[in-house]
This record gives structure tokens, C-alpha cells and sequence, in this order.
């Protein structure tokens, strides 16, 4: 009998795209006629919920009854680019179905919303935890919803079920729902990998930390190995992602978004307390020309309405190659501030290929905090790539991070006189309050302890140089930088809960009209 296997993607992540990773696993069987089936528990969880709660009689309260009558109706306006075109429709849909999620998981004692998980008793980074969490699978407010999903697959004998964990959002409802299949099949293959699982592993975890549940723990890129426990003998690895199992039509946005990773690891890897860094990671890009090529084929196969490119920093040489060859569809991403940016010609070609929006991990508006972070970017070129980006029509998600080792308050006042300065060139803010990671060589020189108690803990709290400690650095934020009238203009139009992963929609044109807006212009600018 040819091996089966099936690949899950747990609760609970942002329902706006088709997971990237378990498309890429997919794409690498199908090439190799592996059968194999893929399961959004998460998409379709969310959804089993909201049906749960509509069938709910004993609903009192005003709020909740407003938004129950007004889902459906909520629910096809996220996939309705007109929504995205008024602010005010776009966030009252999206906290009204907020709120349903909320009040689903309260009755489990759970904090959910449509970007996180939170149990009021079980911690996703206690092993101890996640092993409860796997006892009482009942106790899960997705149970109603995976229990009946997983005897279905279980009836197909897979020799392995694959769950990819990402996110600590996602890790007590992963082991809840493996935890119910070896409760009704004890001797099922039970495969876990996944960003999450690579950096517990990178951390110290070992393969037998969940014994008796997981029988296989995967670090990094999972083709190869899961070919090898399939037993297909040079097998082909390198695949574009196949997106053709998922359900599409369904997600909560005006149109199919292709997600889509063009390397892994960041190609600068320079950066002060960066994970990547910490964890060891290479930087393994794919041919410039075969990315261009798969974006090209894959947009002519979904005609989506967004392409997520999900590279930690997009490099220049690939932004040359969009702007030479446009995949076709409106794009955004992640990328470093560089001296291509605040050339104007550029980025005119970057938009007239398609590009919406870039994300730019600016950190700091004092230029001696981003030297010590080695950042490798200096404040006149970050001031002329936002007017620049500005200037030709691409939207900036600009992120700043608070509470690092080399910042004191008057560094971060620098930051929000930086923000202010250039307010209107900036669309959509991120502000975070830095997380030292535990395995960090920088953190060897800080006087450090746990920043949450959990032997999976992926970060270290720390005694500040300067005494900026986490208090003051949340107060700072809350009641001086967010207050600010040209901050909280910017904080205000932020899509709630889905964030980046939204916010081009409202800047983006149309497939149609950035096709027209190409071809009229197409003159291009190549990077070396």
C-alpha cells in the first residue's frame, strides 16, 4: 500500500491566507505522488465556532446578539474590497466577529480572538502544560469542532498525521487535537514540526519531550525528512507551493492571497538580538529567476487578489527582478531601508509592478540605538525612502521597537519626534516592546531571568542598562506616544487583529487597474 499521510493546520492563526508551509509540504508529495490530504483546522475551526454560537438559544446580551444576527453578512463584507474602502464598516465588521470568538472561549476559561489563544490556566510554553492540555482535549473550545474532523481522517488509516506549529497561538490547541487522536488511536504516527517547533528545538528541546504523543519532531525545512519517513527514495524537494487543497473562496479577504517565501532566514543577519541569529539560521535564498518564474505561474493559476511574499527582508536583487518582471498581481513585504528605496525611479518600477505596500523594520529614531543594534540603516536615508515611498504611491508599514538594551527614555522620545516628523508618510505603525531572546549572545552580557516561567520559554527578561525597565517603557508607550495626535491618526486607520496582513487592501488598486497602470508605463529599473 502506497504511504498516506495528512497535514494539519491548527487553531489559532490570522484566517486571512492559506498556510504557506503546509502548502509547500504539499507541493513536494504531490511531486513525488504522495497521497495526502490538507486540513485548515484553524480556517475552518473559526468558522465551526461561529455556527456554534449563531445555534446558540441562550444569547441575552446586546452586543452579542447584534453581532450574530449581522455575521453572515460581516463575514462576506472581509471579502469585499468595497469594505475596505471605509474604515469605519471595515473595523466594526472585524470586532463583532472578534467578539463572537471572544465569547466562545470564555466559557472554556480561554482569551480568544482571531489573532491569539490564551488559557486563563494552561501556558503554551510549559511542557507540563501543553501534555494537560492533551489529556483533556474536551476542555479545548475547538473539541466540538475536531472531534468530529479527526475520526473522519482517522477513518482514511494515515500512516502519519503532520501538524505545523508556527505560533504559540497555535500550541494548546495542537496538543488538545493530538492529544483526542491517540485517545481514539493510540498507535497513530504523530509528525510535529513548524517555525515554533524548529525554535524549541534550536532552544535545547529534545525529541522525546512529548513521548507517548509525538512520535517525530522536525527542524527547519520538513520535505526531505518527511520523504525520508515516507520512504521515497530521491525524492524532487524543491517545490513551488500548491495552494490547490485549501479552500480558497472561504478566508477572510476580498480575494485568494498568495503567500509565498522566496528564502529562508534574513540576508543581512547582522542584527543585535535577532533570533535568526541566535538560532543559527542561514540565509538560503532561491534563484532569483526561479521565483519570478513561480510567482508568475502561480498568479496565472489563482489569480489571487494579493501576493504575501514572506521573506524576513526581501533582497534587493529580488525587488529589481519584480520590478523587471511583475508577477501580476498587487504584492507587499517585508524589506530593509537601502539606498534603492530613495530612488524615485525605482520605486516607481516597484510600484507599476504591482507593489502595494513594504514593511519596514525601522526600530528606532535615534540613530545611536540603531548603530548599537547594528541595524545597518542611518536616519537620512529611512527620512528619504518614506518620502520616497510616499511620493510614488506605496504604502509603509513602519516597525518600532521599545525597551532594547541601548535605548533610554530620551532615545525613545527621539523615536516618537522621528514618527512625528514624518507622519504623513507613514500609513500603518507597529510598536512592540522588545523580548530579549533567551539564546542570544548579546544576552550573555545582561544580567537576566525568566521572562515567564516555562521550560520552553523563548525569551529572557533583563535588567535594563539604563533602568528603562518593561513598566515604564509600557507606560511611555501607552500614555505619551500613542497619545500623541499624529500617532494615534496612524494607530487608529491599523487594521485591528489582522494587521499587515490587511492593510494593503486598503491602499492596493485592483489586479485590473495595475495591469493598465503597467503597461502604460513600462519602463523599468534593474538592480545589480
Amino acid at each position: 500500500m502506497p504511504p498516506k499521510i495528512i497535514l494539519i493546520h491548527p487553531p489559532i492563526a490570522k484566517c486571512s491566507e492559506p498556510p504557506a508551509g503546509i502548502a509547500k509540504l504539499s507541493a513536494c508529495l504531490n511531486a513525488n505522488s504522495v497521497h495526502h490530504n490538507v486540513i485548515d483546522a484553524n480556517l475552518e475551526g473559526i468558522l465551526y465556532l461561529f455556527k456554534d454560537i449563531s445555534n446558540n438559544n441562550t444569547i441575552t446580551d446586546r452586543w452579542t446578539t447584534r453581532a450574530v444576527k449581522n455575521l453572515k453578512h460581516n463575514l462576506v463584507a472581509l471579502q469585499d474590497i468595497a469594505t475596505y474602502r471605509s474604515l469605519s464598516r471595515y473595523q466594526r465588521a472585524v470586532m463583532d466577529i472578534n467578539h463572537l470568538l471572544n465569547v466562545a472561549g470564555k466559557s472554556r476559561r480561554v482569551d480568544l480572538s482571531l489573532a491569539d489563544y490564551r488559557d486563563q490556566c494552561l501556558s503554551p510554553v510549559k511542557s507540563a502544560n501543553l501534555m494537560s492540555a492533551a489529556e483533556k482535549p474536551q476542555a479545548n473550545p475547538f473539541y466540538p469542532y475536531f472531534q468530529h474532523r479527526l475520526m473522519n481522517a482517522l477513518e482514511e488509516n494515515p500512516d502519519f498525521i503532520g501538524f505545523s506549529l508556527n505560533y504559540l497561538s497555535q500550541a494548546l490547541c495542537t496538543f488538545a487535537m493530538i492529544g483526542f487522536i491517540k485517545q481514539i488511536q493510540p498507535r497513530q504516527k504523530i509528525i510535529l514540526g513548524g517555525s515554533l517547533i524548529t525554535t524549541w528545538i534550536k532552544l535545547g528541546a529534545h525529541n522525546d519531550i512529548f513521548k507517548g504523543l509525538v512520535d517525530e519532531m522536525v527542524a527547519g525545512a520538513g520535505e526531505k525528512i518527511l520523504l525520508e519517513l515516507l520512504n521515497v527514495k530521491e525524492g524532487q524537494i524543491n517545490c513551488p507551493p500548491d495552494y490547490n487543497g485549501f479552500p480558497l473562496d472561504q478566508y477572510l479577504s476580498p480575494g485568494p492571497i498568495l503567500p509565498y517565501s522566496s528564502a529562508r532566514g534574513c540576508y543581512w543577519h547582522k542584527c543585535a538580538f535577532c533570533p535568526e541569529k541566535a538560532e543559527g539560521n542561514a540565509y538560503l535564498p532561491l534563484k532569483v529567476s526561479q521565483v519570478t518564474k513561480d510567482l508568475q505561474i502561480l498568479t496565472r493559476q489563482m489569480n489571487p487578489s494579493l501576493i504575501h511574499i514572506l521573506d524576513s527582508s526581501i533582497s534587493p536583487s529580488l525587488l529589481g527582478a519584480l520590478a523587471q518582471k511583475p508577477p501580476g498581481a498587487p504584492w507587499y513585504g517585508f524589506t530593509r531601508i537601502t539606498q534603492h528605496l530613495a530612488d524615485e525611479d525605482f520605486c516607481l518600477s516597484l510600484k507599476r509592478s504591482g507593489c502595494a505596500m513594504l514593511k519596514l523594520g525601522i526600530e528606532s529614531g535615534d540613530q545611536e540605538v540603531l548603530d548599537q543594534l547594528n541595524k545597518g540603516i542611518d536616519l537620512p536615508t529611512t527620512s528619504a525612502v518614506l518620502k520616497t515611498l510616499k511620493k510614488t504611491g506605496i504604502a509603509a508599514y513602519c516597525y518600532f521597537l521599545f525597551g532594547t538594551p541601548p535605548e533610554t527614555q530620551e532615545s525613545a522620545v527621539k523615536t516618537l519626534d522621528f514618527v512625528c516628523r514624518h507622519h504623513d508618510c507613514i500609513d500603518f505603525l507597529n510598536l512592540a516592546i522588545f523580548n530579549l531572546p533567551s539564546q542570544s549572545i548579546e544576552a550573555q552580557s545582561l544580567a537576566t531571568h525568566d521572562f515567564y516561567e516555562g521550560d520552553l520559554s523563548l525569551y529572557k527578561n533583563f535588567q535594563h542598562p539604563f533602568d528603562w525597565q518593561r513598566p515604564a517603557v509600557r507606560n511611555f508607550l501607552e500614555k505619551t506616544f500613542k497619545k500623541h495626535p499624529a500617532v494615534a491618526l496612524i494607530l487608529k486607520r491599523t487594521p485591528k487583529f489582522f494587521t499587515s496582513n490587511h492593510a494593503p487592501f486598503f491602499v492596493c488598486e485592483t489586479p485590473i487597474l495595475m495591469k493598465l497602470r503597467y503597461y502604460k508605463h513600462s519602463a523599468v529599473i534593474s538592480v545589480s
